[in-house]
């Protein structure tokens, strides 16, 4: 009873991970690596060992092994932000399973992320209400733009088309991310020009770079800046 206990142990351990680096999105048969050639596999015994790929749970068989020739292929679209949103690693953990003798070697790929989502602000308008009487480099802080993408591929810039009041500022947070700010060059006149619309970009660093752009509506209110005047002297 013993020596039968200890073989079925042994035969249930894990010889050792194997780890890949594949970026996200790529087609489904796509070849990841020669997992057999990378565990030292005979390549004419995973028919005949039914070598497959498991996984842990509900969750989704990601790759496929071919039986031919020994490659690890995806199996499934891989989305980074869907599996693991913004963490900066994200790693898949799967197991090759073997059979006479039983044997599993765990699969650990590491899912790079890819320049697929353009930055979004989460209204189509950013509304505004400046005084008139607003005096020149006032700031006003904008909504910024979000990016389902990590690092240099997230928002990096924003830009603010050519108009006659305003400039752009762009800051940066203690966490990285970027903001803009408006900074009034010419002060307004309501008795002029009511509203304002500006068109704001955001742009991330990937390559290519990605953008998106959100409407920005001022409205200029009234200032006590004008004196009742009578259309004539006398």
């Amino acid at each position: 009873m013993f020596g039968l206990l200890f073989f079925v142990l042994m035969a249930h351990t894990a010889y050792g991970d194997v780890s890949y680096s594949f970026p996200e999105e790529m087609k489904r048969g796509s070849v990841i690596g020669n997992i057999a050639k990378d565990l030292g596999l005979d390549v004419n015994r995973l028919s005949s060992r039914k070598a497959r790929i498991d996984t842990e749970g509900n969750r989704k068989r990601y790759c496929d092994i071919n039986l031919n020739t020994g490659e690890l292929t995806v199996a499934e679209r891989i989305d980074r932000e869907e599996i693991c949103g913004k963490k900066a690693s994200c790693v898949i953990k799967q197991e090759l399973v073997l059979e006479n003798p039983l044997e599993s070697r765990r699969v650990n790929i590491n899912v790079k992320d890819i320049n697929d989502n353009s930055p979004l602000f989460k209204k189509d308008l950013i509304k505004l209400e400046i005084s008139e009487s607003a005096v020149k480099g006032a700031r006003y802080v904008l909504e910024e733009a979000h990016d389902a993408d990590i690092g240099t591929n997230s928002v990096q810039n924003y830009n603010l088309a050519r108009n006659e009041y305003f400039d752009l500022a762009v800051n940066a947070k203690t966490t990285g991310k970027f903001y803009g700010e408006l900074v009034l060059q010419k002060q307004l006149d309501r008795e002029q020009q009511k509203e304002v619309t500006l068109i704001l970009t955001a742009v991330d660093g990937g390559t290519p770079p990605r953008s998106g752009t959100v409407a920005i509506h001022v409205t200029v209110l009234d200032a006590n800046d004008n004196a009742p005047v009578f259309s004539q002297a006398v």
